[in-house]
């Protein structure tokens, strides 16, 4: 349901708003867990880190995509603000075309250069060849994550969470159905996982098209063309600094990555540890990304109606929202940490399992604690996006990406501490990031959107 959230109470707005994305993102990442979850169990521990290892890759892919996503909430979502309803139809015709020619290019470039940079990040001889099959499935349906992600930021950009919402149940039900006919009946291992993720994907995304065009196609206009260079340049111009964002921290992740293969060659438990456990800290990520993306599309919202005080009320409410969901998650990992890890893991195998559970452990219970600071960053990067301040939004992403590479080869090139070092460069990162995203935030240059409009005058053509 289109919800217009320039009224109302603040919290409650939000609150209505992220929740149904919070659970639209744990369902979504319900795809990746069930298929390391599956392949962990029943094809082992090398499997399930051949996927682990391929992540980093697919997420400099992703970038793009939920770059995209995030442009198009906040210029869509000023357009909505604003009751300009032929402007917001432009907008998202305009980024879904664009977006699908770009998708199209990237599955060619992605799976041509899978196993080249595959072993340009030292990964391991005996998860090679699994990892390369899966990142190549992979790639075959990337248009169809390419297309959800354009609808899902549309959707928020009307303040409609809950649509995505049923698609993605519908979408990560069929994921754990074909998941286990693949993988336990057809005995497809690594591919089997990969298939049923593609095809729940695109049972996921075409379909939340067409009735994203139904509902849209409801708000009344005058007569909008389809596409618009003059709108597309001012998705880009949101979209790109939000791209870069994504795709510094895959850089980063896959250099963590190599730190992470380079003491697997010694010790086979660090990487499937490390993918089991990194599982885990995604989720809760993704759960607070999920928080900032509902602030961007609700400072867009009120910024495009000129009310920068409720977007002040907002982000006190994201915050407290996003730290009221990394408590219980904090308790889960410290001292439960065991039982989630075991998820991933077949008993019964020649691997060290309890080797694997316990550098597993390790790394959760030194990176929960800091989920009640990274949450506040997010929240804010949140405000500072949907303000248009693109400028200090990189910034601050890139002190935290820059800090944690870093420190991760300091840690653990010339200390003992070895891959213990690299579970500290997130908190470390994480702690200082904070600190200057808030000080951004305050100093309010977000508040600028809400007093000049520089979007394009519409064109009808």
């Amino acid at each position: 349901m289109i919800t217009d959230l320039t009224q109302g109470k603040p919290s409650k707005m939000l609150f209505n708003l992220a929740l149904p994305m919070v659970i639209s993102i744990l369902f979504q990442q319900l795809y990746n867990l069930v298929d390391s979850v599956i392949v962990g169990r029943f094809v082992g521990g090398n499997a399930l880190y051949a996927i682990g290892s391929s992540f980093s890759y697919t997420m400099v892919f992703l970038a793009v995509a939920t770059g995209t996503s995030a442009g198009l909430t906040v210029v869509a979502g000023k357009f909505f603000g604003s009751k300009k309803y032929a402007d917001l139809k432009t907008t998202i015709s305009t980024t879904f075309i664009g977006m699908f020619a770009v998708s199209i290019l990237f599955t060619v470039l992605g799976a041509l250069l899978s196993e080249p940079v595959l072993r340009l990040l030292g990964t391991p001889d005996y998860i090679i060849e699994d990892a390369v099959i899966y990142l190549q499935i992979f790639f075959y349906g990337l248009t169809f994550i390419c297309i959800y992600n354009v609808v899902a930021g549309a959707f928020a950009a009307v303040g409609d969470s809950k649509t995505s919402l049923v698609f993605l149940i519908i979408s990560s039900l069929l994921n754990i159905a074909l998941d286990l006919l693949f993988v336990c009946v057809f005995n497809m291992g690594v591919a089997g996982a990969a298939w049923a993720t593609l095809i729940s994907q695109a049972v996921s995304a075409i379909p939340a098209l067409f009735v994203l065009y139904k509902r849209v196609n409801k708000l009344p206009s005058e007569p909008s063309p389809w596409f618009s260079f003059r709108h597309l340049r001012v998705v880009v111009r949101i979209a790109i600094p939000s791209m870069v964002q994504h795709v510094i921290v895959s850089l980063g992740n896959m250099l963590i990555q190599e730190r992470v293969n380079y003491f697997s060659t010694s010790n086979e438990a660090i990487g499937t540890a490390y993918t089991a456990a990194i599982k885990l800290n995604t989720v809760a990520i993704n759960c607070f990304v999920t928080i900032g993306n509902a602030t961007s599309s609700f400072t867009a919202q009120n910024l495009g109606a000129a009310k920068p005080d409720r977007v002040k009320k907002g982000f006190v409410a994201g915050s407290l929202i996003s730290i009221c969901v990394a408590i219980p998650l904090i308790l889960i990992y410290c001292f439960f940490g065991d039982y989630a890890l075991q998820l991933f893991l077949a008993e019964g195998t020649s691997e060290n399992i309890s080797e694997i559970l316990r550098v597993g452990r390790q790394f959760l219970s030194i990176i929960s604690p800091f989920y009640l600071i990274i949450p506040v960053k997010i929240v804010t990067d949140g405000v500072l996006r949907g303000g248009e301040c693109m400028g200090q939004f990189l910034v601050s992403t890139f002190a935290d990406l820059f800090l944690r590479v870093v420190i991760a080869y300091l840690l653990t090139l010339f200390t003992p501490l070895a891959e213990v070092g690299i579970w500290w460069s997130w908190p470390i990162g994480w702690t200082i990031s904070v600190v200057i995203s808030l000080v951004f935030y305050f100093r309010g240059k977000w508040q600028a959107s809400g007093k000049k409009n520089e979007e394009p005058k519409r064109q009808v053509e």
